[in-house]
């Protein structure tokens, strides 16, 4: 049975601009948990990992809304919450689905920390957006009233950015290849992971940023020794020159083309740039390791080479 790690980007969790509210989400992951689960029926073994860009940046805006109230949780607990709920709806509908289908398999979540290094150059240069998107003039004003970050991201408006340092140990990894290794589907490293720096006498302390997802998917695709990673997003194929009239979508990339690409600044910093990034680093881990990037509902053609763009070395 080949083992794969699927990234889900933020289209598995929730539509679009549709609501943000606990019930709309579950709604969106039934739908995700049903191509999920058409996957497994095709053999394969599935971990999988997701971001929380949105999630956690609306519990952060809750926390803070309801300070006078109660106390702020800092950025981190915010991190671990968004894992526990987040992790909880894609359990419960794949657990439905798989029942529905006669498919006898545990799936469980895993609330995980990520070690990140205290002097990533990340929390110098905050990159990861994370909660709604807003206008221009909205933006502004956040940045001068509450001292936010705020950038553009990628064409669709302005979010908040945080710190984005690199993912350099998954803390719970021996208990995450031992649920893998007994058959189970594990959802871990959920929002890139709960950052964690590992203090001089070998504590873990929270720190306030977000691992990118895609950087944590293939952390963990090389540590549980993955035959592919699958970076489902929301369009089809990798595209150069995208939203241009002479854009080109990309059926295959190697390493070097790949480089080249991103050298010539043909992918956004919060968007397709952390994807291929990490693509590239686990076929370069490993000879033989393959990366897809594609869009949830062409997984299934884009794992039997009819779409998608395939990474290789």
């Amino acid at each position: 049975m080949q083992r794969l790690v699927v990234a889900l980007g933020g289209n598995a969790l929730q539509q679009g601009n549709g609501s943000a509210t606990a019930e709309a989400q579950l709604e969106v992951v039934r739908s995700t948990a049903s191509y999920l689960a058409d996957i497994m029926e095709k053999g394969y073994q599935l971990i999988i990992a997701h971001g929380n860009g949105p999630q956690v940046g609306r519990l952060v805006l809750q926390n803070e809304g309801a300070s006078h109230i109660t106390p702020a949780m800092p950025f981190d607990v915010c991190g671990a919450m968004s894992q526990g709920m987040i992790g909880y709806h894609i359990q419960q509908a794949m657990g439905d689905e798989l029942r529905r289908r006669g498919m006898d398999r545990p799936v469980a979540t895993l609330v995980t920390q990520v070690v990140v290094d205290k002097d990533d150059p990340g929390f110098k240069n905050p990159t990861k957006p994370i909660g709604p998107f807003y206008t221009a003039n909205e933006a502004k004003r956040l940045e001068k009233e509450k001292g936010y970050t705020m950038k553009e991201d990628a064409g669709r408006g302005w979010r908040r950015v945080v710190a984005s340092p690199a993912p350099v140990e998954i803390v719970e990894l021996p208990a995450v290849r031992a649920l893998v290794d007994s058959g189970a589907m594990v959802i871990t490293v959920g929002g890139g992971g709960i950052p964690v720096i590992r203090r001089e006498d070998g504590h873990l302390e929270g720190t306030a940023a977000v691992i990118d997802k895609d950087y944590a998917s293939e952390r963990l695709a090389e540590d549980v020794d993955a035959d592919g990673l699958i970076i489902l997003t929301a369009v089809e194929k990798v595209s150069i020159n995208f939203g241009r009239p002479d854009q080109k979508d990309l059926d295959a990339l190697t390493v070097k083309k790949a480089r080249e690409y991103m050298k010539e600044g043909h992918f956004a910093q919060g968007s397709m740039l952390p994807k291929i990034k990490a693509a590239v680093a686990f076929v370069e881990s490993k000879k033989g390791r393959k990366s897809i990037i594609s869009s949830l509902e062409k997984a299934i053609d884009a794992l039997e080479g009819k779409t998608g763009t395939i990474i290789t070395q």
